[in-house]
């Protein structure tokens, strides 16, 4: 009997080179596993944020132009008879709006470092100063109220709180939201790792406070 041995195929050599080997097909232990997906560049919540924050854009941006509109073909601005807006007292108060910014990012800085009691310190620094704010324009709409500036006092009193109430509603909301964000990070809600909700806060707060300045110079100073 003649013993039959399994031979091994040999590739063939073409023109005396032997060809390339066959593409990876991945799943092994070796090099040739398959590539582990690539990080987006953007997280769902900053990517939700983002739509967020240009709906919000285009809204104020709607806002402030309708008011430019009406205060270019007015025949005088502020009307006669109409009082003045605070300018010095509001320059003082977005200097308390933008502390409170600074505020945010250290909270976000003691996320980093894990040291809770900061996060809750700096969280509740910042409610405050943005509480501190509204408290402070909303004294200066009462006196404005009182001197006559109602938002039936015309395009110039219409347009006054259309425009920076809105702003004040939205930190209004963004405080809430801050104080929602503190009770979380006291019963120890972001030590897993899940800072979720408090990014999405901080990325919000930092918009409002950012888009004061810009209302302030168009409303009151221009």
């Amino acid at each position: 009997m003649t013993a039959t041995v399994d031979r091994q195929p040999v590739a063939r050599r073409t023109n005396g080179h032997r060809p390339p080997p066959p593409p990876p097909t991945g799943g092994g232990d070796g090099p040739e596993r398959e590539p582990s997906p690539r990080r987006p560049l953007l997280d769902n919540v900053k990517l939700a944020m983002l739509f967020v924050i240009c709906g919000e854009v285009m809204f104020f941006g709607g806002l402030v132009s309708a008011f430019l509109v009406l205060r270019v073909t007015a025949a005088q601005w502020p009307p006669p008879l109409q009082p003045r807006l605070p300018i010095g007292v509001t320059g003082v108060n977005t200097l308390v709006l933008l502390a409170s910014s600074v505020a945010m990012l250290a909270a976000s800085r003691a996320l980093e470092r894990g040291d809770r009691r900061a996060l809750v310190r700096q969280l509740l620094l910042t409610a405050g100063l943005g509480a501190a704010f509204l408290l402070v324009q909303g004294y200066e709409w009462v006196r404005l109220v009182s001197f006559g500036l109602t938002v039936t006092s015309g395009a110039y009193g219409g347009t006054f709180y259309t425009v920076i109430g809105t702003h004040a509603a939205h930190v209004v909301a963004a405080v809430v939201w801050v104080g929602v964000t503190v009770l979380l990070a006291a019963n120890g809600r972001f030590a897993d790792g899940r800072t979720g909700p408090l990014r999405a806060c901080a990325i919000y707060w930092h918009f409002v406070v950012a888009l004061w300045p810009i209302l302030y110079v168009m409303v009151y100073l221009v």
